[in-house]
């Protein structure tokens, strides 16, 4: 095994990103650094270039600016409102009503706009308040609002699912889509079992018992939000269109929707599509950086030399999903989501198809494996908007968010274990 290039890759991108360069420039240039061992400089360059330009020529990578441009008409649409209003309807009596409120919104939420940042900004902005006010304390808000707004990522429609599906070499979308449901709400419960648990232990307030009139009410309201789940996934597994063609029609439904709301106004479009545009370009360059660099380790043959090392220590299947989940929990400690699905896919798939794992259960896996790495220190996003908008630090957030950390653990335990769960509905549909 050439250890050259691998040393090279890591400590170059370790010392990138231990001097502030942001993430896609630090994969970039580490992969330059690593290709310079084998080829000149000016084929080097050339080659990465090339590599950057060739990777983001796909046409289901398409879906993502479409999704994420959905996923802001939403945020500006009123659709969380809605959501909210029906949420607190149905668990607000429960104890931590709010916070279970919190959780089942920015579950429909981060589904319905694929985005978890979306999702955190918009559920900590209106429900942060009203939490302080009956009481709940805001490291407790936040706690569970960076939490609970990654469940959004494993349920569809998922831009990582996209990403992961690309980097697997055609994994079926709708399948990956299918898949997700029942983690995303069993990692939810989880959520909501240690929210309710923790609320009751402080004695935070309950709402009145809601009446069945107005749940029907709440439901009615929030349905034309929740109508586009079905819209979206419905049309991918009946085949009327690929996800591609979903994330357009989810852009005009959520527009239109935006209008019939009256949240929206044609004036309000121009920043709309500059965020999303902003969003897109973001992410596609970190996709283009990961391309290049996951291409500079095939070519080194460092994928199937890590493979070869991982099944050398155990061929027991439980033993390598530990360590390979292990390696990913620190993985998403450091390194953003899209970058880490699309280098650490082609290093781990191997090994796990060689177990006899399938590519849907462990594109789930991974998916909720670095949907952790979003809430912890100190490359979480997520923690990072959760705590800004709560206007706290995350010293006094921790202690709160250690147990909603650990149901997450939880959850993807039974997930990596117990492949049925993962692997159910989609086998219900023919995937």
């Amino acid at each position: 095994m050439e250890i050259l290039p691998l040393l090279i890759l890591i400590f170059s991108f370790i010392f990138f990103i231990g001097i502030g360069t942001p993430v896609a420039w630090s994969i970039a240039i580490s992969a330059l650094l690593t290709i310079v061992v084998s080829l000149p400089g000016l084929a080097a360059v050339t080659t990465i270039a090339q590599r950057m330009g060739t990777g983001l020529d796909s046409f289901a990578l398409l879906a993502i600016p479409f999704f994420i441009l959905s996923g802001q008409l939403m945020t500006h649409g009123g659709i969380a409102d809605r959501l909210i209003g029906f949420a607190k309807t149905i668990v607000g009596a429960l104890p931590g009503g709010l916070a279970l409120i919190n959780i089942i919104a920015a579950m429909l939420m981060g589904a319905i706009a694929g985005s978890a940042m979306a999702s955190a900004s918009a559920m900590g902005s209106i429900l942060g308040p009203k939490m302080e006010k009956e009481g709940y304390s805001k490291e407790y808000g936040a706690a569970v609002n960076i939490t609970s707004a990654t469940i959004g990522l494993v349920i569809p429609p998922s831009n990582v699912l996209i990403v992961y599906s690309l980097a697997s070499g055609g994994v079926s979308i709708a399948a990956l889509f299918l898949a997700g449901y029942v983690p995303g709400i069993l990692t939810g419960l989880f959520l909501m079992i240690v929210a309710a648990f923790w609320a009751k232990r402080k004695g935070y307030k309950t709402a009145q018992r809601s009446s069945v009139i107005k749940i029907l009410k709440t439901f009615v309201v929030a349905f034309p939000s929740l109508l586009l789940l079905i819209i979206v996934i419905g049309g991918i597994v009946a085949g009327f269109f690929t996800a591609t063609e979903a994330s357009a029609v989810a852009v005009v439904y959520t527009l239109v929707l935006g209008f019939i709301y009256k949240e929206i106004k044609f004036k309000d479009l121009p920043s709309i599509l500059l965020e999303s545009s902003k969003t897109s370009a973001v992410v596609m360059l970190l996709i283009a950086a990961s391309m290049s660099m996951s291409w500079i380790m095939s070519y080194e043959n460092i994928p199937q030399n890590l493979s070869d090392l991982l099944l050398g220590i155990s061929d027991n299947k439980i033993i390598i999903l530990l360590i390979i989940n292990v390696l990913l929990l620190f993985v998403g400690i450091f390194m953003d989501m899209t970058p880490a699905v699309l280098i650490f896919t082609p290093i781990f798939l191997p090994v796990v198809t060689a177990l006899g794992i399938d590519p849907i259960q462990f594109g789930i896996i991974m998916v909720l494996n670095l949907c952790i790495g979003l809430c912890t220190p100190p490359v979480g996003s997520v923690l990072f908007v959760g705590i800004g908008i709560a206007k706290t630090s995350i010293e006094k957030v921790i202690k709160p968010l250690l147990p909603l950390f650990f149901a997450m653990i939880l959850s993807l335990i039974l997930i990596t274990f117990f492949p049925q769960l993962t692997l159910w509905l989609p086998r219900v549909f023919g995937f």
